[in-house]
């Protein structure tokens, strides 16, 4: 009866044994969930930069110009939508900022470019990404904005 009394748990050293084996399988994946969520990110900002493109295009066929900034594409606070405010895209990317990546539109002689950066380098995003209104979406490894002459996505 004594021996069965004894073995009713598990010991100290047997759970220490499992804890330490819980905390090196969880020191393995949590880089590798990081890595996987910024590359989610990623691909996030490069459709949001694909949305703004075709927002881009319903706004040049409803008014005749390309939208300068993110607000006229984004909904209007009140009333009916209109040049200043088309409700073409979501609201929080009307607001720039999206998906861990900061999002610019800029007006240009010949049409707009749009710029997606991370908020926080190398933890919600290691690429940053360009575009224009020739759709080509460009990227860039690295701190520095991309451009018109980094390599384009393939």
């Amino acid at each position: 009866m004594r021996n069965d009394d004894r073995r009713r748990g598990f010991s100290l050293i047997e759970l220490l044994i499992v804890i330490a084996i819980i905390l090196i399988i969880a020191a393995i994946a949590v880089p590798k969930l990081d890595k996987a969520r910024m590359h989610t990110q990623e691909m996030a900002a490069i459709q949001q930069i694909r949305t703004i493109h075709t927002a881009q295009t319903q706004y040049y066929s409803q008014f005749g110009r390309y939208a300068k900034t993110l607000e006229e594409l984004g909904p209007p606070a009140s009333g009916a939508p209109g040049p200043a405010a088309a409700d073409l895209i979501p609201g929080d990317l009307a607001k720039g900022e999206k998906s861990g990546y900061r999002f610019i539109l800029q007006a240009t002689p010949t049409g707009y470019t749009i710029n997606a950066n991370p908020v926080v380098y190398n933890s919600t995003g290691r690429r940053s990404f360009f575009s224009d209104q020739t759709l080509v979406v460009r990227e860039n490894w690295g701190q520095e904005p991309a451009d018109a002459n980094s390599p384009e996505i393939k």
